[in-house]
């Protein structure tokens, strides 16, 4: 039989990872891994030369052997990088709630237009929609350098009439792309779906020119099979659906470690522990518990703001390999602080400013004097940091060791309050959507470039043993080309109205007074199954997470049934390498 072999492309901040994996079923093997500098302004050469090493490393017949690959999935961090960074698009937001707490309070971003009209908390039109203030601001918004805009009703999933003439206005008046709250979830947490929307249109550009390039490259390399993107929930879409709701993917990064690690430790089967990816940029964290990472139930954090995107419980700090050092003061009280800056690589690898990594290198100078793969030029990270510390009245070793010492106290209290936040609240895992005993870390597994450089060290900070896996530095590679395809959908169903509603869809029907939960539930896995299959994901496993009724009075007395069911696909792996 011949073997299927699958890709993984994870472009981070500082470099683009690929990994070859061949082998039918569940006995997955490498057969091939590369690594690049990611070149942030041409993009399209990074994946370029990517793929060329992963094609060198398979010899004579690696471009035939690329042209067999079977699938394609992608992890990336350059999203999130743009809103940390502040390089998102300026999103114009429209807003109606209309009785009650002013929605302008849960606005985002300096564009913000409050549109008189709303709906109640089943869909009935409690006051006209007025769209005249919005089609002017929508206008000029245009002219003001907005690139997207992104229309939120309180009640939309009950009723997206009021979002879908919002829309229509905006796009009238601008013609700009317009993302619809309805369409990203069908939960009602107005301040949530906010923001949710407001950061899809803020990526939206961003993420679509990223697939662009990654699929025009993967032409080029003669390969055409169907490519997915990972999701902040471990999960793997179709880009063609990734297209429409990239605030799903913002996360794919940590996403792909976690998945990676996963594929690559086997231990995490047992008890709890902690995964660190640390790369150039950024440390990411998340946690395990008996072989499956643990859940954020609150839906994705962005910049202090809670959205509806499921994902896994994760936190990211900026200290990584090429963290900039400052120094604030001189001789002995001289604080030296590591991150979250970053500018470039490190000078052993010909950087112009002191970084974590050339920190790392004075202090092992003697274990490993000359330049190395890992280490780069040993004497440039000598020289810099001599430079540095002189002016601040400091040995090279004494500045050193101080900004080492603080890399490890920022992660080591990011990892703890990680831990304190999820167990401040029931956890709940990918693999059992129910709550389990405390999670508390017993071992640590480190991936990503530095990890040679530091794990004894993170070892002695965090008390804990600390690993790496086999291939850690390629680890997020490995996640993207493993994580299996997923997807979720929620359903209403009114029996008073006799209306059913998959907002995510935009699909109506008509249903019965006697419509039951367990017709919902039943009706809500095939609409997701469907949806699946259409978007090239046949026979999936669907299981519903969530089923609520609520028995309602309707305006004249009458009694009926208000019923809400979530269902989804829950990521996994296809195996262990």
């Amino acid at each position: 039989m011949k073997e299927s072999a699958v890709l993984g492309i994870d472009a981070g901040g500082t470099h683009t990872d690929a990994v070859l994996i061949t082998g039918n079923g569940a006995s997955p093997r490498l057969a091939a891994s590369a690594k690049v500098k990611t070149r942030h302004d041409d993009l399209p050469a990074s994946v370029r030369e990517v793929l060329a090493a992963l094609a060198g490393e398979l010899g004579g017949a690696g471009a035939a052997f690329l042209a067999e690959v079977e699938r394609v999935t992608l992890g990336t961090t350059l999203a999130v990088n743009a809103l940390v960074q502040g390089r998102a698009d300026s999103v114009g937001l429209a807003l109606s709630a209309g009785p009650g707490l002013d929605p302008a309070r849960f606005g985002l971003g300096e564009h913000v237009c409050v549109i008189p009209g709303g709906l109640d908390h089943r869909g009935v039109e409690v006051s006209p929609l007025q769209t005249d203030e919005l089609a002017r601001r929508a206008a000029r918004w245009r002219d003001e350098g907005v690139a997207a805009v992104a229309c939120v009703g309180k009640f939309s999933p009950r009723n997206p009439a009021h979002e879908r003439a919002m829309g229509a206005a905006a796009v009238k008046a601008s013609s700009l792309p317009v993302t619809l709250g309805h369409r990203l979830s069908g939960r009602l947490n107005f301040p949530r779906r906010v923001a949710t929307a407001y950061y899809n249109a803020a990526v939206q550009r961003l993420h679509n020119d990223f697939l662009d390039v990654v699929e025009a490259a993967l032409a080029d390399a003669g390969i055409h099979a169907a490519t997915r993107l990972l999701k902040a929930d471990g999960g793997a879409v179709p880009t063609s659906l990734s297209r429409r709701e990239p605030v799903q993917s913002i996360l794919s990064g940590p996403a792909a470690s976690v998945m990676g690690v996963m594929a690559l430790c086997p231990e995490t089967e047992q008890g709890c522990s902690l995964l660190l990816d640390m790369g150039g940029t950024t440390t990411d964290m998340a946690l395990f518990f008996d072989g499956s990472p643990v859940i954020d139930r609150d839906g994705m954090l962005l910049q202090g703001r809670r959205t509806l995107v499921r994902a896994l419980a994760s936190t990211s700090i900026g200290v990584g390999g090429d963290s900039l050092l400052s120094v604030d003061g001189s001789g002995r009280d001289a604080r030296v602080r590591t991150g979250p800056l970053r500018d470039g690589p490190a000078l052993a690898f010909g950087g112009a400013r002191p970084t974590l990594l050339d920190a790392l290198n004075v202090l092992d100078a003697e274990a490993a004097p000359g330049a190395s793969a890992d280490r780069g030029d040993m004497a440039a990270s000598r020289e810099g940091l001599a430079t540095l510390a002189a002016a601040h009245g400091l040995d090279a070793r004494v500045l050193a060791q101080k900004a080492v010492d603080d890399a490890l106290a920022q992660v080591a209290l990011a990892a703890r309050e990680l831990v304190e936040a999820v167990n401040a609240r029931p956890i709940y895992t990918l693999a059992a959507l129910k709550a389990v005993r405390e999670a508390r870390p017993e071992r640590v597994w480190l991936v990503g470039g530095p990890a040679d450089c530091i794990r004894e060290r993170l070892g002695a900070a965090l008390g804990l043993p600390v690993a790496s896996p086999p291939h850690a530095a390629v680890a997020n590679a490995v996640g993207a080309a493993l994580t299996l395809p997923t997807a979720g959908l929620e359903i209403y169903a009114d029996t008073g109205r006799g209306l059913l509603r998959a907002p995510a869809l935009d699909l109506e029907e008509r249903i019965s007074k006697g419509y039951t939960l367990n017709a919902a539930e039943r009706r809500a896995g095939e609409l997701l199954a469907a949806h699946l299959a259409a978007e090239g994901v046949p026979d999936a496993a669907v299981e519903v997470v969530e089923a609520d009724l609520f028995a309602t009075l309707d305006d004249g007395g009458y009694g009926s049934k208000d019923i809400r069911v979530a269902c989804q696909v829950v990521p996994g792996i296809a195996g262990r390498l």
